[in-house]
């Protein structure tokens, strides 16, 4: 007969291999899981993911494409020794104080080297001798067309960063849509919540991939729009500095200093001379008093 410790080591044994067995089980059924789950998000490809998004994923992945030729293309055109070619700016800036350029040179350097300070100088050197508010209006008149060209694209990738968010949304409706609806018209024992579940990741899809191509989209926008910025005043600065060089009233503005300091020594003098006879006169008075 077995005596009642035999007993108490016998069951405890047994409920201890019970909980082995237990726990074996349930880590088996973990890296099931675990399993399954790496298996759902490895077995999904690219085009997996944009099928199950819906329709209005080819226009955001339209939209995408043409944000990346538009980005590359701003930056190879922003380059600032494209726009501003340091060379060619300190040449004629150097020739216009020495006076050795002529109105005819001056417009041929500018054509011979094509770029967008290069249309600046030659819209100045167009009004070559006339009064500085014309020849800083012809400056004005083409900074417009240039800074047009220079903005160019830029509303297009704001207009991508505006409207692909609101198609990323719009799948979204739809899609959670089309998944209640789908669960109204199941008539087998699926859960419903494995339904809405599918339902929603599919359709959330959607914003994601509008989210992720407005947000580069935004920061290109800003990025883009400060360099134009820069470039513009910029340019503004050297079109001020060749009007003090070529405008008929901004070589008289160089000489009127002299003639201001000749005239307000004269006219000190002169006050001086006037104070003096001024205090002979009040001295002689005194004396004769």
């Amino acid at each position: 007969m077995f005596t009642r410790k035999t007993i108490h080591s016998i069951a405890f044994l047994l409920i201890l291999s019970c909980c082995t067995v237990s726990s074996a089980q349930e880590a088996m059924i973990d890296v099931g899981t675990e399993s399954e789950a790496s298996n759902i998000f490895t077995s999904k490809s690219l085009l997996q993911i944009v099928r199950n998004g819906g329709p209005l994923m080819i226009p955001i992945g339209l939209a995408s494409i043409l944000l990346l030729v538009f980005i590359f293309e701003r930056t190879i055109s922003l380059r600032k020794g494209q726009i501003i070619p340091r060379h060619f700016v300190k040449l004629f800036q150097t020739q216009l104080k020495e006076g050795s350029l002529t109105q005819k040179t001056a417009i041929r350097i500018c054509k011979e080297n094509p770029s967008i300070i290069s249309r600046i100088f030659a819209a100045a050197s167009h009004k070559w001798g006339r009064p500085s508010v014309e020849v800083e209006q012809a400056i004005m008149d083409e900074g417009e067309r240039v800074t047009y060209k220079l903005k160019k694209y830029l509303r297009l990738i704001n207009g991508i960063a505006t409207v692909t968010p609101l198609l990323g949304l719009l799948g979204t409706v739809v899609g959670m849509i089309l998944a209640f609806d789908a669960i109204g018209a199941s008539t087998t024992n699926a859960d419903p919540k494995l339904l809405i579940a599918n339902g929603i990741s599919q359709a959330l899809l959607t914003t994601a991939a509008g989210m992720s191509v407005a947000i580069p989209a935004l920061i290109a926008y800003i990025y883009f729009v400060g360099r134009v910025d820069r470039l513009i005043v910029e340019i503004d600065d050297l079109g001020q500095k060749v009007v003090s060089y070529i405008a008929s009233d901004a070589v008289a503005l160089d000489d009127e200093p002299e003639d201001g300091e000749q005239n307000f020594t004269n006219s000190t003098s002169s006050s001086s001379n006037s104070s003096s006879a001024k205090n002979k006169t009040r001295a002689r008075s005194k004396k004769a008093a």
